[in-house]
């Protein structure tokens, strides 16, 4: 049986795989970032940012953070210093739900990113060619589309705007 993986291994798993993310340690933590924002920050339990329990704080919307409070207060909390921003923590040392954390990290990612990498983050997985060597050469076979576009001009580039005054 292979040996279990410390909750920060996995916490760092499931940061680096998005798009572009690295980890940066700050404030004697481990941070994670996209293009050098903030995103989600590891919390050990031996310091004053853990409150004695290890977690992964993570930012979130208000809406978001008071329903997980609420909701199941002995695995998320609002974390200090960034709480009031809407950030939630959850801890990651004893009965975490991967799943979850997994789906608050990705949304943070979300609210932090460029628009090109969320693009990227939600873009669906390239189909697998499943071609054969009959397919490829019956393809290559095949006479080129038409194209829908119409036809250039052979006049210079100069000639085609006066024509279009």
């Amino acid at each position: 049986m292979p040996a279990a993986r410390s909750p920060l291994a996995r916490l760092r798993k499931l940061c680096l795989a998005l798009p572009e993310a690295h980890e940066v340690e700050a404030w004697g933590e481990p941070t994670f970032r996209v293009k050098n924002k903030l995103f989600a920050m590891h919390a050990s339990a031996g310091t004053h940012h853990g409150d004695g329990r290890e977690g992964v704080w993570i930012k979130s919307a208000h809406v978001t953070q008071d329903m997980l409070v609420r909701a199941d207060p002995r695995r998320y909390f609002v974390p200090p210093y960034v709480g009031k921003s809407g950030w939630v923590g959850a801890y990651i040392d004893r009965g975490a739900d991967w799943e979850i954390v997994d789906d608050l990290l990705r949304d943070a990612y979300r609210l932090t990113a460029p628009k090109k990498l969320v693009a990227a983050l939600d873009a669906p997985p390239p189909a697998k060619s499943r071609t054969t060597a009959k397919s490829r050469t019956t393809a290559k076979s095949r006479a080129p589309a038409k194209s829908s576009r119409p036809a250039r001009s052979a006049a210079p580039a100069k000639q085609r705007r006066n024509l279009r005054k």
